[in-house]
């Protein structure tokens, strides 16, 4: 025969205590028990009153359900009132109100219709053992795209999800928007509260769904009624799996010890173009030919848009133009090659000293003096006879 179970120590601070009533274990503190309006025979003292809002897209329905709301309130005594201008609803006690908590159950009742319950769902948060939990998830995740995917699995595939957990806790659960709204008895909406919450922070549904199957089956056995569960329930180690990159597959060449050839320089394809030995004056006007061509691909500047005249920096030393003024015919030659030369940085032929200067000039006219005594010879002296 077992023997019997001692009571447990009285607390320190519970010695000059005296005993209640209800200190009794044969009462369950957690029944709920009905209400009778001969509890409360009178009128309230002040009136309380809740307002909410709702949705545009609610005020079609809420318009219509909204004579069933009435009815289903005047008989526990509370007044309602539609504000279709500003969208909310309000409820408020009346005289005929005898339920001090009546007023809870209609602030709860308008809170739901505002979050796409259906009224006949709705109606019974009025019953005593029924209570209701709004969940907002909306801050739980900041990714937008990462919240709506563990948003839908919460609902899982044709909502199958949604129906499990609804069967398990035994209570109404309708995902909307950013959040979360349920009904049913105070220990499921805690396990709702907790699924969902998980479901937020990464951790998928299925897994809290298999325990509250494990629970619900150790429940129907009395043995382990007063026995710590958590040796039949499993253990989920959270695991941080890093997401693979793609593989890339490169085509292996065949090995060679020989470098790859070196390209061809600038020289290199001049001297295979014949450019580079062309003389001074063929590169100038090679030159000219590009710039004229570079200037007739370019697109026309649009009529209307006017240029923009580009602010000068007077602490930046102006960059010199990379293009030769094609439009100036009046360039000569020489000019044209100066300028080349100019930027190309080749350095200018010397200038003629006065006395070479003086030379060429004498020799130019010794020159010019003698082919013109030879014109006038041959001019003034007849020509020798032929011989015979």
């Amino acid at each position: 025969m077992a023997a019997p179970a001692e009571e447990p120590p009285k607390k320190k601070q519970r010695n000059y205590r005296r005993d209640k009533p209800w200190d009794n274990p044969d009462i369950d503190h957690w029944k709920l028990e009905e209400w009778k309006d001969e509890y409360s025979p009178g009128a309230f003292v002040e009136e309380s009153s809740f307002a909410t809002l709702f949705p545009k897209y609610r005020e079609k329905y809420i318009r219509e359900a909204w004579p069933i709301v009435t009815r289903a309130l005047g008989k526990c005594g509370v007044a309602c009132e539609l504000n279709l201008i500003e969208g909310s609803m309000t409820v408020r006690t009346t005289r005929k109100t005898s339920d001090p908590y009546i007023i809870l159950k209609a602030r709860d009742l308008i809170k739901l219709l505002a979050r796409s319950i259906p009224v006949a769902q709705a109606l019974k948060i009025l019953d005593d053992g029924m209570h209701c939990d709004v969940i907002k998830i909306g801050g739980l995740v900041r990714n937008r795209d990462r919240f709506v995917r563990r948003r839908q699995r919460l609902v899982g595939p044709d909502g199958q999800t949604l129906k499990a957990l609804e069967l398990l806790t035994e209570c109404y659960v309708l995902v909307q928007g950013n959040t979360v709204a349920a009904m049913g008895s105070i220990k499921g909406l805690k396990a709702v509260r907790k699924v969902v919450e998980d479901c937020m922070k990464n951790v998928h549904p299925i897994y809290n769904i298999k325990i509250l199957m494990i629970k619900r089956e150790l429940a129907k056995d009395p043995a382990l009624a007063n026995e710590d569960w958590s040796r039949f329930l499993p253990k989920f180690a959270s695991k941080n799996v890093p997401t693979k990159k793609p593989l890339k597959v490169r085509e292996k060449k065949p090995y060679t010890p020989f470098p790859p050839p070196q390209p061809p320089s600038k020289i290199d394809l001049q001297i295979a173009s014949g450019e580079y030995f062309a003389p001074e004056v063929a590169k100038q006007q090679g030159a000219k030919d590009d710039a004229k061509r570079a200037a007739n691909e370019l697109p026309p500047p649009p009529s209307d848009a006017k240029p923009k005249k580009k602010r000068e920096r007077p602490h930046k030393r102006k960059k010199d133009q990379s293009v030769v003024d094609v439009e100036q015919s009046e360039v000569s030659a020489d000019e044209l090659a100066a300028k080349i030369r100019e930027r190309a940085g080749v350095e200018a032929p010397k200038p003629e000293s006065k006395k070479k200067k003086r030379k060429r000039e004498q020799r130019e006219a010794v020159e010019r003096a003698a082919a013109e005594a030879a014109a006038a010879a041959l001019t003034t002296e007849p020509p020798p006879p032929l011989p015979s």
